[in-house]
Order: C-alpha cells, then structure tokens, then sequence
C-alpha cells in the first residue's frame, strides 16, 4: 500500500473516532427524551373521548371571529396560542376568547424561529415575557402553556420555558393540518377526521397570509366529531388527564 493508501485510511480512521461512524445515528435528544421527561406535550392517551383543538398565530380581525363564532356553535372550547405583536394590535379580540371560556397560549412576540444557533437565552426569554405581558394587560391572566414557532425545539428552549412557568405543548404528528398552506378544504378536512384519536391535539391557524381555508374546514370538522362523540376541550383541561392516569397507574 502506498503512501498515499495509508494517509487516506489514517484519514478515515480518525475522522470516525472524532465524529462517529456515517451510519451512527445523530446523537441529539428527540421526542422521546422530552416526552419522557414531562417537558414537551405533543398529545395525551387517554380512554376519554377528549380532544383539543388549538389555533396559532392569532389573533386575526377577520378569521378569529368567525372561527369563535362556530366554536360557540358546537360548544367547543380550544387553547390560542397568540403572538405578542398581534394581541397588542387586536386586544379586544383575546378578550372575546377568554369571555368564550377559550384558553389563551403563549407563541412568542414576533414569531422567529428558535432553530436559529444566533437565537439567545435572553432572546428566548424576552420573546417569552413580552408575549406574556401583552397577553396579562389585554386579559388580566397569565399564560402557562407556550408554543414555539415551527415547532421547534431544543434543549435552550425547553429550558427558557420552564424558567418561566410554562409547558411547552406542540402537536399531535397525525394531526398537523398544514392549512397555514391553504392546501386545500378537503386535505385539511380528512387530516382531521381521519386520524381523529382520544387525547389528539390538533394544529390549525385562524391567522394566515391570503384567505384562510380553516373556516370552511370547522364547518364540516366540527359537527363530524361531534357526531363521534367527541368532546373539545382545552389542551390545560387535556393534561388533567394526563394526571389522572399517572394517578392510576
């Protein structure tokens, strides 16, 4: 073998020790761990026929009240998880949700991702605290569930959140109706519907850019669960669930 042959292999050989073999698998901590630990909800088993609709990125002046009016229709309660900027913006509109016996949910102040290696603690803890002080001088009530944007997380974001008093809540993978895409009224429909279990939580909007294809969706969402026997409630009255099993076992 020439000198070339074993500088190579020598290469390869250290590179694997460093790093790891190409084929190992990524050492990061996924669902698993956080689930495991308590410290992210992405939905909860339970023999109940509960399940939690929530709606991110509100409030809106247009969608939000039409989405309210049909959840006042079929008895519905759900959780908002509201963006600071907006709820500053439409304060009378958190309001309404509160009125309606609706949760409201923390989602950052600006909605940037928290992915981003450039993303501080203090810049997490600030997105956190400032969406709560809106959503404390609009309703008078302070949040204890918060969603990062995207659904992205990591271990600096699980860590601001629980300093700051919150379960970090994100969504059932079965669940996720992408209707921010307006993919279409009959996708976001059957997304739904057919995979509808005890314990979900479900992922719709009632803020999106152009015109909005979750309305039209409840419509036929919410009188179909309902006819299943289905009850909506909030994501915080979910976790009593979660509790009692716990209690159970």
């Amino acid at each position: 073998m020439g000198t070339l042959g074993k500088s190579l292999i020598m290469t390869i050989c250290l590179t694997t020790a460093v790093f790891g073999s190409a084929y190992s698998a990524p050492s990061k901590k996924g669902r698993d761990y956080y689930e495991a630990r308590g410290d992210i909800v992405w939905e909860v088993p339970t023999d109940k026929k509960v399940i939690a609709l929530t709606f991110d990125d509100g409030p809106d002046p247009t969608d939000t009240p039409e989405i309210l009016a049909l959840l006042r229709q079929y008895e519905a309660k759900a959780t908002f998880f509201v963006v600071g900027q907006r709820v500053e913006k439409y304060p009378e509109l958190v309001r309404q949700e509160v009125l309606d016996g609706h949760e409201i949910a923390n989602h950052t102040y600006s909605h940037k991702y928290m992915n981003n290696r450039k993303r501080s603690a203090d810049h997490i803890d600030n997105e956190i605290s400032k969406t709560e002080q809106s959503i404390v001088n609009a309703t008078g009530q302070k949040p204890h569930l918060f969603r990062p944007p995207g659904g992205y997380y990591n271990e600096q974001v699980v860590n601001a959140s629980k300093k700051a008093g919150y379960t970090v809540v994100l969504w059932s993978w079965h669940q996720d109706t992408e209707d921010w895409n307006t993919p279409g009224v009959g996708k976001i429909v059957n997304k739904v519907l057919n995979n509808a279990r005890n314990g979900d939580i479900v992922l719709f909007h009632d803020y999106v850019e152009g015109k909005t294809q979750t309305v039209a969706a409840l419509k036929q969402i919410l009188p179909e669960l309902r006819q299943r026997g289905f009850q909506f409630i909030t994501v915080s009255e979910l976790l009593t669930h979660r509790k009692a099993a716990a209690v159970e076992k």
